[in-house]
């Protein structure tokens, strides 16, 4: 039986020609992964690997933002900690003193001499209290306010709380109030260290005594602020620890989804560059011949 369908040398040129477009464009392909390193530049290379690419990728911005506010959030409770155990280690300093004024064997002179060291401790927890991280105070809520307290160990900021948003759904305050760290009321560490000044200038015994309890509830509202801080860091850094490790799970999906498996393609890049000069040159002899050469 013969065909229907006449077989051209106009036919068989353009059948060659699209077969050489063909091969020629699969070559640049592959000349294109290598030079980028990616299996997937456009999404029309690989729609499904695409989306799979957005999604990786949309994951892992969201996962480093976590990561930057835990770092943001470990400044601030590691300021707010350094300030909190510094002010128990000069309250600490202040008992000892207290206790020296108390023993009975102390001359006039020498608790005035106390009473000027205990109001220089003051002033250095004040100064402490108002310890600063990034331009803010870090005990005064989120008052916009240059200080935390006055120089008189007044409050002058707010019950406001800073959060930071450490992973899907969880965030963590990381700042601590004035009053929640130094007390309030007639048992705030400022007014304590305050009334022992007096009491020594006044060689008030019994004002000296009451103080030493006082003194204690303060310091315990002190170290209760410290220990929270420290539960909070060891959340933030444990979250963050979390986040490091999802970042690095993250980046080797994404080089499993995009990235080009060097060897392979290097050695399908070669094969198909032998592939297309035999092309080239089995073309060159079909399409060689001329209308005179038909005629012979």
């Amino acid at each position: 039986m013969i065909s229907g369908t006449r077989t051209t040398p106009g036919i068989v040129s353009r059948a060659m020609t699209d077969g050489l477009e063909s091969n020629l464009d699969r070559l640049r392909r592959l000349q294109e992964q290598i030079s980028s390193g990616r299996v997937v530049n456009r999404p029309s290379d690989s729609p499904v690997a695409a989306v799979a690419s957005m999604q990786i990728r949309s994951d892992r911005t969201r996962t480093t933002q976590y990561s930057r506010n835990a770092d943001d959030g470990r400044g601030w409770l590691n300021t707010a900690d350094t300030a909190l155990t510094s002010s128990l280690t000069s309250v600490g300093r202040v008992r000892e003193l207290l206790g020296q004024s108390l023993s009975g064997s102390i001359s006039p002179e020498a608790r005035q001499a106390i009473a000027a060291e205990v109001d220089a401790l003051r002033s250095g927890v004040v100064d402490l209290a108002n310890t600063r991280y990034l331009g803010r105070p870090v005990f005064a809520g989120t008052a916009n306010t240059d200080n935390a307290f006055d120089p008189a160990g007044n409050y002058l900021g707010d019950n406001g709380t800073v959060q930071r948003s450490v992973a899907p759904g969880a965030a963590v305050q990381v700042n601590t109030t004035g009053p929640t760290a130094f007390g309030s009321g007639p048992d705030a560490l400022f007014r304590v260290l305050g009334d022992i000044v007096t009491h020594l200038q006044n060689n008030d015994d019994a004002g000296l005594n009451a103080d030493l309890t006082r003194l204690d509830t303060a310091a315990g509202t002190v170290q209760n602020a410290l220990g929270e801080v420290g539960a909070r860091y060891n959340r933030v850094e444990s979250m963050q620890n979390a986040a490091a490790s999802k970042l690095v799970t993250l980046t080797d999906q994404l080089s499993a989804t995009e990235d080009i498996d060097l060897p392979k393609t290097i050695m399908e890049l070669q094969l198909q560059q032998t592939a297309y000069q035999a092309a080239l040159g089995s073309t060159a002899k079909v399409i060689q011949p001329s209308l005179l050469d038909f005629l012979k």
